[in-house]
């Protein structure tokens, strides 16, 4: 184990529990951005024993971490445990919570593929059964469509270029991460490990497409990209996506955009209804999340379903058009999305990523 004074610096993280951050929700103090690299450092270097490790944790959760110390967290990982690999295109990373959804369809695959299909290349990024709720995220979805998913960073480069969408795996380009995984595993509850993976950007991509449960959680998320020096996105789309996820919700959805250049935060509300779409969250719900968002997935591609799910997969797929700023407005992305799925461009990307 570490020797803490030799090999990091003045700040082991039980002294920061005792000094700084372990005195409670009302009470506790917030770390420099120094002493949260150290900590961060620490802990991918496996010093801390679990004990203290919990208690680090949970301390940072009952106070809540400012997007000071979130940046340091996030430069260390990409540091010291992120390994990239950029495609030559620049696509839109889609930055879901990894831990899953237990109700809904997961909705990415479908828009990523009608999107790359259109001409927007897309990334998403997903552990497998990633601690707290270990749901469905993107690796399962697409292992049960037979896209590989077991793959070295370079091979998600290379798939991104060839079918214009690539699946990033979080073993692979985080090994620093997962090394956590037992330890995140027996907290039981969420940690800020589950917010910064989110922003890990192994595809170095330039614009970022991600979730939120509360509109005060965008704005600390657009802070931290601000804050970080590793994290280049020239401009970052936050949503209230279903399940924390990012598939916009039926009905209303709350989204906020932000862009480096005027380091603002505009935000504005999504209405399904304003395109046609009348449907509520029931009508997204499934039974079994990872084998029927496979199957809806497919369909929907191959231009057989035409319900809600259908209207849902354009509507994301089209909304990651717009982040891109590949189409001036969500009425235009919406056009094309259907266009793709109509003359079997969509399904065509699937085939690719099958053969891959």
């Amino acid at each position: 184990m570490a020797q803490a004074t030799q090999d990091f610096g003045d700040w082991p993280l039980t002294r920061l529990m005792t000094e700084v951050v372990g005195s409670g929700p009302k009470s506790a103090d917030d770390m420099t951005r120094e002493q949260a690299r150290e900590a961060f450092q620490r802990i991918l270097a496996g010093e801390p024993d679990a004990t203290t490790l919990g208690a680090f944790w949970l301390a940072n959760r009952w106070k809540r971490n400012t997007p000071e110390e979130l940046a340091a967290y996030t430069d260390v990982m990409r540091e010291e445990s992120v390994v990239t690999a950029e495609p030559e295109c620049d696509p839109v990373d889609c930055g879901a919570n990894y831990d899953g959804k237990h109700t809904s369809a997961v909705l990415g695959v479908g828009a990523g593929i009608v999107a790359a299909a259109a001409g927007t290349p897309v990334v998403v990024h997903s552990g497998d059964r990633v601690p707290t709720q270990k749901a469905t995220a993107y690796k399962h979805v697409l292992d049960e469509l037979d896209v590989r998913t077991d793959l070295e960073p370079e091979e998600s480069a290379e798939m991104v270029d060839e079918t214009g969408f690539g699946f990033y795996y979080q073993p692979a380009f985080n090994p620093g991460i997962q090394a956590l995984y037992d330890r995140r595993d027996e907290m039981g509850v969420r940690t800020f490990v589950n917010t910064v993976e989110t922003i890990a950007n192994p595809a170095n991509a330039d614009v970022h497409l991600g979730s939120f449960y509360h509109l005060a959680f965008a704005k600390k998320m657009t802070d931290t990209i601000s804050e970080s020096a590793e994290l280049e996105f020239s401009r970052a789309i936050f949503f209230q996506g279903m399940e924390g996820y990012d598939d916009i919700r039926p009905g209303y959805t709350k989204v906020a955009e932000w862009g480096a250049e005027t380091d603002g935060l505009e935000d504005y509300e999504i209405e399904t209804a304003t395109y046609g779409m009348e449907m509520e969250s029931d009508d997204l719900a499934v039974d079994d999340v990872t084998a029927d968002s496979a199957t809806i997935t497919e369909d929907v591609l191959a231009g057989t379903r035409e319900d809600h799910f259908a209207d849902a997969i354009a509507l994301n797929g089209a909304f990651r058009m717009y982040a891109r700023q590949d189409v001036d407005s969500l009425d235009e992305g919406l056009e094309r999305a259907r266009a793709v799925v109509s003359d079997g461009s969509a399904r065509a990307v699937l085939e690719q990523l099958q053969s891959f």
